[in-house]
């Protein structure tokens, strides 16, 4: 490894003291849980306790499966007792994603979004990097730790996932941090996880949306109504995408008060994520990249535009605006 990985590495280590309590913080997807269960094999041995959190309601499938193959323990935010730990730790995440952040004094940030300004005694935010998970790859070469076979598919999996098998943003450092992990990975569990489990009660949902869609042109909208968990909207636009005449998957749900709407786009000339923000960004939050993106819009922001108790109307509308 170069002397810039020996270095961070050093630098991480230093943050931390043989009898601290270390508290990981986790917006829980595949590179969070993977990310933080590599600091774990890191601090192990050097720290007094290490413990994961997760500041989400975990309910997707593809998350739970991870967690339920790899056995990875997470504890929910609500359950934690701040002051068992001294020290505090995000990754993949930064303190002003999410507030639940805002009750922690961080001491240690690693992450590959986008720099919101967040401070600390030690961060390693690298934007141009694909996957955390790549970040704390090259942490554990640095230390010559060589991962398990449960660390090392959670790693890879979360850089196939967080790149969408090298399709997204991808650099070198991704790739050789994919083909390292390669020789220890177990690629049978790593595929189960990337396929997941589907819940039997989000099968309705499915049904709805095949007998509710509305194609023009290679658009497809479904309109799903109030859902129990907005990651029902994510699957089924993931598996309505995959239909050969399909280039637009757009599938939206009621939930907390909110219109969630999902865009999947297989074309290379337009992007999901301006499309979401140029059409729904003004009544709520909008973006994504060239291929996903996701809006969140209060229903009360809408009200006087549709019927926002009238399903139909609420699918009519979103189809007049993606197609202006």
């Amino acid at each position: 490894m170069t002397i810039y990985a020996t270095e961070r590495l050093r630098r991480f280590f230093q943050s931390f003291k043989h009898d601290d309590h270390v508290l990981i913080l986790i917006n829980a997807d595949p590179d969070a849980l993977a990310s933080a269960l590599a600091v774990k094999r890191l601090l192990w041995r050097k720290v007094a306790g290490v413990t994961i959190s997760h500041i989400n309601v975990i309910s997707r499938p593809d998350n739970l499966t991870m967690i339920r193959l790899l056995q990875i323990d997470s504890i929910y935010i609500e359950q934690i007792d701040k002051q068992a730990f001294n020290r505090f730790v995000i990754v993949d995440s930064q303190p002003n994603h999410h507030e639940i952040f805002g009750r922690f004094q961080i001491d240690v940030i690693i992450d590959h979004h986008p720099e919101t300004g967040a401070s600390a005694p030690f961060i390693d935010i690298r934007t141009h990097y694909g996957a955390t998970a790549t970040i704390l790859t090259e942490y554990l070469r640095a230390a010559r730790i060589k991962p398990s076979i449960r660390l090392a598919t959670a790693l890879f999996h979360a850089i196939k996932n967080d790149t969408d098998d090298f399709i997204r943003k991808t650099t070198i450092e991704d790739i050789q941090a994919f083909q390292y992990l390669y020789r220890f990975a177990n690629r049978h569990l790593a595929q189960r996880m990337e396929q997941g489990d589907i819940r039997y009660d989000f099968l309705k949902y499915f049904d709805q949306a095949f007998h509710n869609r509305r194609v023009q042109k290679e658009q497809l909208i479904a309109h799903l109504g109030s859902v129990i968990n907005p990651d029902v909207c994510v699957l089924i636009a993931d598996f309505f995408i995959r239909i050969d005449t399909i280039s637009w998957s757009i599938v939206s749900g009621i939930y907390d008060k909110k219109l969630i709407i999902i865009f999947r786009h297989t074309g290379f000339k337009k992007d999901a994520g301006k499309l979401a923000k140029r059409v729904f960004g003004q009544w709520g939050t909008a973006g994504g990249h060239k291929s996903i993106a996701r809006a969140e819009i209060p229903l009360e922001k809408i009200k006087d535009l549709v019927d926002i108790k009238d399903d139909k109307a609420i699918q009519r509308w979103i189809g007049q605006k993606v197609k202006s």
